[in-house]
């Protein structure tokens, strides 16, 4: 197939990884509002119009990993660790469940205590028992055992997000310790699909030394394991990292960083068409209305940060996190006329599953 724009979209699902990279690559106004569009068109046949709420609980940023480009990676003897206790948790979670969200993510730092891995348990039945039910659960905890996934995933859980950052070994590598296995990560991923989650993953986008190549195989990769959701964003440095300190003021700028993730948003939507994409806090650290071009751009997730306002800033895996002194009443007023202005609605009390993983569980794979 020829690089002409017109004829690589009109047969989308025949795309290449050269296909791929040529989308990624596309730089003049003209085709990128030409991609944007049709992602977005793309968006409304295979998953609709309607933006699904993830109230966002991010109850601890103590890590045992180390990751070079985190804010609370286990180094940074600068940020200031805290755990939300299980009553705070659950107060973020009822208010979610009382202002009409679908679900919640509880995100935290990387941990594999026992202490932990109980107390986790322990809060999923409790939101389970208190909604009845009917509050859908995301966990971003990292990777964890076989075991501990089950637990979890008994207890209520029923989606995972787990970032592999890039499917590029060799620059996942670069991004991490020797102690830190790449290998590992997939193989959680694996676990993840064989216990029955949703499984979600994604990456970082326009990090130092990622070629376009890495980009499209990225895309591939989603492709090839088969997820339900996609959770990427720009790479925003934080500058008490070493990939902050070694790349500060050398990287693309704002404009572009965010040009390249919202080309990954369309492109991805475009090549997986009925996956659920989450339209990154990111963006908005590089544009004020980043998530709504998000959103323009095929993206259908947003994840409202309900934690508690005394704990964001402690709370910061990269520099600029916009909404750090926005209470959670304030936000979701916030993103409901945002998302109203661009003719979007907001389903309310609704998990929001994937079209695809929907497909998947109806045909028993």
């Amino acid at each position: 197939m020829g690089n002409d724009l017109d004829s690589i979209l009109g047969v989308a699902h025949e795309l290449t990884k050269e296909d791929l990279i040529y989308l990624l690559d596309l730089a003049d106004e003209t085709s990128l509002e030409k991609l944007y569009r049709h992602a977005y068109q793309i968006k409304l046949r295979h998953v609709g119009n309607k933006v699904y709420f993830r109230g966002l609980i991010e109850f601890s940023n103590i890590c045992r990993k180390n990751c070079f480009y985190c804010g609370i990676r286990r180094d940074n003897d600068k940020v200031e660790r805290f755990e939300m206790t299980a009553e705070e948790i659950l107060s973020a979670a009822k208010w979610a469940y009382e202002s009409g969200y679908g679900s919640v993510v509880l995100q935290a730092g990387e941990r594999e205590d026992k202490k932990y891995i109980s107390f986790v348990e322990k809060i999923l039945q409790e939101i389970k028992k208190f909604s009845h039910g009917e509050l859908g659960v995301t966990l971003s905890l990292g990777e964890q055992s076989r075991d501990t996934l089950e637990r979890w995933f008994e207890a209520g859980a029923h989606r995972y997000l787990l970032r592999i950052e890039t499917s590029n070994g060799e620059l996942y590598r670069r991004l991490h310790p020797d102690d830190h296995d790449f290998a590992s990560r997939l193989q959680t991923l694996k676990h993840l699909a064989e216990i029955g989650y949703q499984v979600g993953t994604g990456v970082m986008i326009g990090l130092p030394g990622q070629t376009t190549e890495d980009l499209a195989d990225d895309i591939l990769f989603f492709k090839e394991q088969d997820v339900a959701m996609i959770g990427m964003g720009p790479y925003v440095i934080h500058r008490d990292t070493p990939l902050g300190q070694e790349f500060r003021g050398s990287l693309r700028s704002n404009d572009e960083q965010l040009t390249l993730a919202l080309k990954m948003i369309a492109v991805t939507r475009i090549y997986l068409r009925d996956v659920n994409i989450a339209s990154a806090t990111a963006l908005q650290a590089l544009n004020e209305t980043g998530r709504e071009l998000g959103l323009q751009a095929g993206a259908n997730i947003i994840m409202p940060n309900i934690t508690d306002v005394k704990y964001r800033a402690s709370y910061q895996l990269y520099d600029g996190k916009p909404c750090i002194n926005e209470n959670a009443s304030h936000c979701i007023n916030c993103l409901r006329s945002r998302i109203s202005a661009i003719g979007e609605e907001i389903a309310f009390g609704q998990w929001g599953d994937s079209p695809h993983f929907k497909s998947k569980k109806d045909k028993g794979t």
